[in-house]
């Protein structure tokens, strides 16, 4: 697969793309679904909760650009988990499937966001985060692709599934989904802060 062709399969699957509000509720199209996370997105700002983004490998990339896209130009509370030292003392103490639910126990509180990516949609260790998350009552939108059947999938609050079984087409989308999202909050709002006096 060469050239366009690749960028044809790209947008095909784009406009493939499922939004689910819940599990039970698949947004009509993906225009409606974009509104659906803008909003979401926008409540949270508005309550100055704390942005959490996890993902393993490519998917970390995305969640470490999207943690400072989303404080610069989103004007919002992002949080990282990838500190070095935090992170390989979390995987050597703890094991790898608790790197990011352990620091989320101390950190996460009622009302946060955490933003879930994971192309597979099985990862033992963004699965348990979205438990934490749960637990703590605070909100979760996941990015997955692969099998529809993944866990992650079923767990969030908004659950955007990208219908393919390549990681270069997963990644890329849920990367140009979370991007147009930041843009679109910086397009309203200039990446300006909610500040309550």
């Amino acid at each position: 697969m060469i050239g366009k062709q690749y960028i044809d399969e790209l947008i095909e699957r784009l406009w493939e793309v499922e939004i689910w509000e819940g599990r039970e509720r698949k947004c009509e199209d993906y225009n409606i679904g974009i509104r659906l996370l803008l909003k979401t997105f926008f409540e949270h700002k508005e309550m100055e909760s704390r942005l959490f983004f996890i993902g393993n490998g490519g998917s970390a990339a995305i969640a470490s650009h999207m943690t400072a896209d989303f404080m610069k130009n989103g004007g919002m509370n992002t949080y990282s988990l990838y500190d070095n030292a935090v992170a390989t003392c979390m995987g050597n103490d703890y094991g790898y499937e608790f790197i990011f639910s352990r620091p989320m126990e101390f950190l996460v509180k009622e009302n946060d966001l955490i933003v879930a990516i994971s192309s597979s949609g099985n990862s033992q260790n963004i699965v348990r985060a979205i438990e934490t998350t749960k637990n703590r009552k605070a909100s979760v939108i996941t990015f997955t692709g692969f099998s529809r059947e993944n866990r992650v999938k079923k767990m969030g609050d908004i659950n955007v599934y990208v219908p393919s079984n390549k990681y270069g087409m997963v990644e890329s989308i849920h990367n140009l989904i979370l991007q147009q999202i930041v843009d679109m909050i910086m397009e309203k709002d200039g990446g300006k802060k909610w500040f309550h006096w």
